[in-house]
Formats: structure tokens, C-alpha cells, sequence
């Protein structure tokens, strides 16, 4: 992070990424004097509410965010940014997004967390456009130009006031991710099966093991024995009454419908209090190691994974197996995860037998972004698993992306290759 002074004293000449965070209420127009190298600028947590029509003088911009800041409507100069792709206004208070607002190479917009209603026809006309999200808005329908989203892979619409199935989005050909849960037309009448209900005062959180859009996961030990669960417990302690995934009290009633399978982080009991609400799940055990890493600014939609890191085919091959197990019992339970990612998966580095179909080597979870879709229709069902196989596709082809050299000739590979490219 860098300072208006710094800025202002000339020493970041030639920078190409700027964040300031100083509490600003207005745009500093110092910031021009980087037009000839600035790509990314972060004023992300400050007070603005606004943004000057010479931001169009940065040629070189493509990355803008502006989260929690005090925006009321979208700024309609970042549709005079001709080289703008990713926009970021994540908890405003924006309620109108005018079509001239939207640049024209748009590839990656987010609006989560504010007070949208309702969005231009003209955000159909962004073919560039691969992820959109719009999670925690007040929405009661989406354009149906969003129909030629041709290369649309991602979308969250969670959390809205949709009161019916945006029919528009489910034949996209490339779409791949998809949240939905919190709206109208997503409501379910179904009895939920139930874990256990305790209080929060039956454990102690302890080491902080992850947190994601959604909540905190921390190990933690009981305050008094208990006789009904494991010693050695994780909790996740959910965020806020909204994420960019949708509201937390969804995730939990789609996890409590998938149940309990080998491959899934296995929920035990949960916490439902005022203000807090979290959930009780058997803790993984050390050794385990997250399986990619999240995708980036550049990869947009896809994983990334640590430098130099390879898996061996029969490796790939038993991981692929267990995930298409999980797929099929969260499909039989009429739940879309959402979020079918590596990053959300957790592998057992120190499995000794990779033939062994039986014993376990991946564990899947974060489920933020699931939906359950019992509700729709039998067509709209089908298309929602027809998304989800299209993520799953792109976990296998991940994998065998990082595949060790030495076995991109084998059978194993060719078969999982011609599998992925027939679907």
C-alpha cells in the first residue's frame, strides 16, 4: 500500500499497481500523473462517493476497485475506459448502474453488497464478460440480454429478490459456476435434516486454519467432555448477514442437505444464536494440503496452483474418481455447490496406496456458494447439473494440467483427456 504523500513527493513515477486507503473523500487528481504506467488502482475503504471524468486520461487502466466506499450509483466515467476489464465496487451503497457505466472490455464485475435493483440492457452487450458478482442486491429480474453472455463462467445472483429462474442464464454455453440460493424463486418448503443444535459456550476456539468469503474456520476443544462427538473438532464461525457467496444461513441448510460422504468434511453439530452462527465439523488432520490455489486476476475463473507443483496420473486419477462420487451424491441430493474448485479441495499428500479406491485422499467442502434446487422444474434441474459438469470438466482439466510429464502418454491420461473433451 502506498500514501498520498508518497504520491504527491513524486517517488512512485512508473508504478503500475497504486493503493491508497486514507480515509479519502475525494479523487486525488495526483493520480493522473501516473497515466503513463498505472494498470491497477486499488481505493478500496474510504469515503468516496464519486469519481472525476479525467479518470478516462489513464490509457493504461484495467483494474479499478472501490470497495466500501460510499458510491451511489456506478460511475459512469468507467464506460469512457477504453482498456477497463475488472471493476470492483463490492459494499456501497449503489443503487443505479447506468449502461453508460459499463466499460467496453469488460470481463469481471462486481457488485456484491449493495442496493441494485435493477440492471441495464446493456450489460448483455459486454461479450468480454466472464464473471459477474451480484450476490446481496435487491433484484427482482435480470436482462434478458444477458442471454448472449456468451462467455459468462461465473455468476453469483444469490441473495436477491428474484422472483423467478433467470431462464437467460442456464443455456450459456461456457457458464460453469453458479449461485443462486436466497431468492424468491429459490425457496425451499423442504424439512431440512438436522445435526445437533449447541451453544457456543461448548467450545474454545483456538488456531485460526482458514477463512474464506464466507467465515473463519478455527480449531477448537470442548469445554467439557463430550461423549456424542469427536475429541478433535474445526468450527466456522460465519461472516455477516451477507458474503459474495449469499447469506450464511443458506450455506448451512445446503450442507445439511447434502449430508454426510466420504469425500466431504463431515458436519457435526451447529451453533444458531443471535448474531452468531456457526458450524461444528470434524477436524482434518494436519498433513492434509489445500489441493490448487485460488484463481487470479489474470486466470479470472480458473485455479492456479503453487509454482512447480505436479501430481502423478494415478494420483489425478483416484482424485478424480472421489470428486465424481461427491458430484453425483450432492446431485442426488439436489444440491449445486457452486464453488466446484481444487482450491476448495483439501488431498492427503501421504496416501500410500493410490489404487486404492477405498481409502481416502481428497476432502471437499465450502459450500458458500451451494445451492439447492429441488424447486425448479425437472428441464431447469437439468440444466443446473448440465453448469456444474462443466466445473467439474474444469477440475479434471486442471489436474491434468499440472500432471507429471512422464504421464501424459498413459492410458490413464488419455482416457480422463477424451472424457472431459466429449462433454
Amino acid at each position: 500500500m502506498q500514501t498520498l504523500s508518497q504520491l504527491r513527493a513524486g517517488v512512485l513515477t512508473g508504478i503500475q499497481k497504486l493503493t491508497l486507503s486514507e480515509n479519502l473523500t475525494t479523487f486525488p487528481l495526483e493520480i493522473l500523473s501516473l497515466a503513463d504506467s498505472l494498470e491497477v488502482l486499488d481505493l478500496s475503504n474510504n469515503q468516496l462517493s464519486e469519481l472525476p471524468p479525467a479518470l478516462a486520461q489513464l490509457p493504461k487502466l484495467r483494474i479499478l476497485f472501490a470497495s466500501n466506499n460510499c458510491f451511489t450509483a456506478l460511475p459512469e466515467v468507467l464506460g469512457s475506459c477504453e482498456q477497463l476489464e475488472m471493476v470492483g465496487f463490492k459494499s456501497n451503497q449503489i443503487e443505479h448502474v447506468s449502461e453508460n457505466a459499463l466499460p467496453p472490455k469488460l470481463r469481471w464485475l462486481i457488485l456484491t453488497d449493495n442496493q441494485i435493483h435493477t440492471l441495464p440492457d446493456a450489460l448483455g452487450e459486454r461479450p468480454s464478460l466472464q464473471k459477474l458478482a451480484l450476490a446481496g442486491n435487491c433484484l427482482t429480474a435480470l436482462p434478458l440480454t444477458m442471454a448472449k453472455l456468451r462467455k459468462l463462467e461465473l455468476i453469483r445472483i444469490s441473495a436477491n429478490q428474484l422472483s423467478e429462474c433467470p431462464e437467460q442464464l442456464l443455456d450459456l454455453p461456457k457458464l460453469a459456476w453458479i449461485a443462486f440460493a436466497g431468492n424468491p424463486f429459490s425457496q425451499s418448503h423442504d424439512s431440512i435434516p438436522s445435526i445437533p443444535d449447541l451453544p457456543s459456550s461448548s467450545y474454545t476456539l483456538e488456531t485460526v486454519l482458514g477463512q474464506g468469503a464466507s467465515g473463519v474456520i478455527s480449531s477448537a476443544i470442548w469445554n467439557a467432555p463430550q461423549s456424542d462427538f469427536p475429541d478433535k473438532i474445526a468450527v466456522k464461525v460465519f461472516k455477516g448477514a451477507v458474503t459474495s457467496d449469499g447469506y450464511p444461513k443458506d450455506e448451512l441448510a445446503a450442507c445439511l442437505k447434502t449430508g454426510n460422504h466420504p469425500n466431504l468434511v463431515q458436519s457435526l453439530a451447529q451453533v444458531n444464536e443471535a448474531d452468531y452462527l456457526a458450524l461444528i465439523m470434524t477436524l482434518i488432520p494436519a498433513h492434509y494440503r489445500n489441493l490448487g490455489l485460488p484463481p487470479s486476476l489474470s486466470s479470472c475463473t480458473r485455479d492456479t496452483f503453487s509454482a512447480g507443483f505436479t501430481l502423478s496420473i494415478a494420483a489425478i486419477d483416484k482424485m478424480v474418481s472421489q470428486m465424481k462420487a461427491v458430484f453425483v451424491h450432492l446431485h442426488a441430493s439436489k444440491v449445486c455447490h457452486g464453488d466446484l474448485y481444487a482450491h476448495n479441495t483439501l488431498y492427503d499428500p501421504f496416501v500410500d496406496d493410490l489404487l486404492d479406491k477405498n481409502k481416502t485422499s481428497i476432502l471437499f467442502g465450502d459450500f458458500g456458494a451451494a445451492s439447492m434446487y429441488h424447486m425448479l422444474t425437472a428441464q431447469q434441474q437439468t440444466k443446473i447439473q448440465a453448469i456444474e459438469q462443466r466445473a467439474l470438466n474444469h477440475f479434471i482439466g486442471d489436474l491434468l494440467s499440472i500432471c507429471a510429464v512422464e504421464d501424459k502418454k498413459s492410458k490413464q491420461y488419455q482416457r480422463l483427456l477424451a472424457d472431459i473433451t466429449q462433454k
